[in-house]
């Protein structure tokens, strides 16, 4: 029974500026930084140690940004946004844009987030790149991935944030390019780096559209002054943030990316999965939040929009036997929730942010505990060829359970409260809305039962050559950390502590009636949940899983495996006609561009020709040519008498 009261009935706040350990906010960003420029620029002499000072200063961030959030805890609610100047970086006629550092309370949960999944990544990646020649560089995308996603989250202003949104997509494209010898990893990088720029244009345009609204780019401005605009610029602007959005989080039309990024290391996709690229779409949505809830159409876009993706990422995560892809699936299907929430507006802010942060404990725990079955299996991703490893891998059986009893929404765990929550608030704005957030949770139920019974149960399936073994502890400590957040994360909603701690930023909380009782909407999702559990089990337990798969197999099934053919979706909407497009505009600049521009200069080239030919330089050509001239002169005139 919750609502928050719209972000235009709320006291603006005036962010005051940084004090105190608050001032060492640009730290938070500058440690990874350095990393980065170190490991990238420092060469071969930091081969031997790069990877320490690579995980040593994410760390550091995540300490300093501890600190800045006890400190902050310890402040009074109207005393929770705080604002830090640095340079001035653009001042260009009208246009002036600080280098400036936004923290409040939305800001210190991503800090959080970034930093202390992030150093969790980066401990794992020690053990799981051991024997890579290109450690070191490998350690220093990674430092530039946070490094990027904390500007993004810290700017002050849409300006700053679409810098750490540019440095996000670079980092991705580096990261899952890594092993670049293979031809499906540089074209799963390109692929991801171009369907993102399809959405930055969106973004960009946005970021216009808002100075030329507003005369600014500051969140704090534009909140004052979002009032004085029409629904219909709200609108606009708050589409084409989603268009931004859309590219970033992987949600339909511009998902097609997500899945073949697990090309990269396993660790890059628990990274952007988990703490950086995926969560940027929905901070996004919720910080701008001034933004959407002036524009109920643009609110609209964005949960028809989640909605698609909760079931079409849920529907791939079925048929993938890739034990990447179908995780990839599944955080599609995630993120739809949290897109979902921030969708509903002032009602599901909070909850999509709290999804957000359980989401990213239990998604690392599974994409890292992934990875060390992958490494236990000689780096093979097929599910069919695993069963019974939870006798070979303990750790890493147990740590992955309690993610999948997170994702599936147990009760207890940390996916339970905050995916039940967005939920509710879905079946209190829209019975088919909240119907369809129900379905999902049930498939989610069915993929992820199928994922942990083809993997750590069923039958042993795996080659002779093949003998798993669990991974060495500078891998399992980081799963033992975050198996435990994803039991502990529901925490964070104990007497509505999180709703209470962003209000300041998304509203205040008030009284809603739902269509049915809490309870009663609680224990319908797990039924519902339970459904597609018993499903799964019937199929891929209590029967034999072959080694290969089946190819006379459902249309429904072909088209999962193809990811609902989202790629010839896109290929036919957009790359064709594309290329019909430039290569119209090609015919036409040579023809018709070149030869109205180029004509005029290549007639007076014909005529200098013919002219030239006249023009020979010889006295006597000259003197012939005046008799002949003479001649005929004379005989015109001796026409005329005649």
């Amino acid at each position: 029974m919750y609502v928050l009261e719209a972000a235009v009935d709320i006291p603006l706040v005036h962010p005051e500026s940084a004090d105190g350990v608050l001032s060492l906010v640009w730290l938070v960003i500058a440690l990874p930084l350095l990393g980065a420029a170190v490991l990238l620029l420092g060469g071969r002499y930091t081969d031997k140690w790069g990877h320490w000072l690579g995980t040593a200063l994410p760390i550091g961030s995540f300490v300093v940004s501890l600190l800045m959030f006890l400190d902050l805890m310890g402040r009074d609610e109207e005393e929770r946004q705080y604002t830090q100047h640095l340079y001035d970086w653009i001042h260009v006629g009208g246009l002036k844009v600080g280098m400036d550092l936004l923290y409040d309370p939305l800001s210190a949960l991503f800090l959080l987030l970034i930093t202390g999944v992030g150093s969790l990544i980066h401990v794992y990646s020690i053990g799981y790149m051991a024997h890579d020649p290109r450690r070191r560089r490998f350690f220093g995308y990674l430092n530039l991935f946070v490094a990027a996603m904390l500007m993004l989250i810290l700017s002050e202003n849409y300006l700053g944030l679409f810098l750490g949104w540019e440095g996000v997509g670079l980092a991705s494209y580096l990261l899952i390019g890594f092993w670049q010898h293979k031809h499906s990893a540089a074209q799963a990088a390109k692929k991801a780096f171009v369907i993102n720029r399809v959405g930055d244009m969106g973004m960009a345009s946005a970021i216009f559209l808002a100075f030329t609204l507003f005369g600014t780019t500051s969140f704090t401005q534009i909140s004052e002054l979002a009032g004085g605009a029409s629904e219909t610029a709200m609108t606009w602007l708050g589409i084409l943030l989603l268009i931004g959005a859309c590219g970033k989080s992987a949600q339909v039309p511009l998902q097609a990316w997500l899945l073949d990024a697990m090309e990269g290391p396993t660790p890059v996709s628990a990274l952007i999965h988990a703490a950086t690229m995926v969560t940027a779409g929905v901070y996004l949505v919720v910080r701008s939040n001034f933004v959407f809830d002036r524009a109920p159409d643009a609110q609209t876009a964005v949960v028809v929009v989640a909605v698609v993706s909760i079931l079409w990422g849920a529907v791939i995560g079925c048929a993938k036997d890739d034990i990447k892809k179908a995780l990839a699936g599944s955080t599609m299907s995630q993120i739809g929730y949290m897109m979902l929430g921030a969708g509903l507006g002032p009602a599901g802010y909070a909850f999509a942010i709290f999804h957000l942060l359980t989401h990213g404990f239990f998604k690392a725990n599974m994409f890292l505990g992934a990875g060390s079955v992958m490494h236990a299996m000689d780096d093979d991703v097929d599910m069919r060829h695993y069963g019974v490893l939870r006798k070979a891998l303990p750790v890493t059986f147990l740590t992955f359970a309690m993610g999948y009893l997170a994702i599936i929404g147990f009760p207890g765990f940390s996916g339970f409260w905050s995916k039940d929550k967005i939920i509710e608030v879905a079946l209190a704005d829209n019975l088919v809305i909240g119907i369809a957030a129900l379905l999902g949770a049930g498939v989610t139920g069915f993929y992820m039962t199928r994922l942990m019974l083809m993997t750590f149960f069923s039958q042993k399936r795996w080659p002779k050559d093949v003998h798993p073994h669990e991974s060495p502890a500078l891998m399992t400590i980081p799963l033992i950390v975050l198996a435990a957040l994803s039991v502990l994360g529901g925490l964070l909603l104990l007497n509505d502590w999180i709703v209470d701690w962003l209000s300041p930023v998304v509203g205040e909380e008030v009284e809603h009636h739902l269509p049915i009782p809490a309870l009663a909407i609680t224990g319908l999702a797990v039924l519902v949940v339970a459904v597609g559990v018993a499903a799964a089990f019937v199929l891929f337990q209590r029967q034999k899983v072959p080694v290969l798969a089946p190819t006379d197999v459902s249309f429904v099934t072909r088209a999962a495996r193809a990811e609902l053919y989202g790629n010839e979706i896109n290929e036919g909407l957009v790359v064709q006609p594309g290329r019909r497009l430039v290569a119209g505009l090609f015919v036409f600049d040579r023809s018709g561009a070149d030869g109205l521009f180029m004509g005029g200069g290549s007639g007076v080239k014909a005529l200098g020709g013919v002219l030239r030919k006249v023009q020979t330089g010889y006295v006597r050509s000259y003197a012939l040519s005046v008799l002949i001239g003479v001649v005929l002169v004379a005989a015109a005139m001796l026409a005329v008498q005649l």
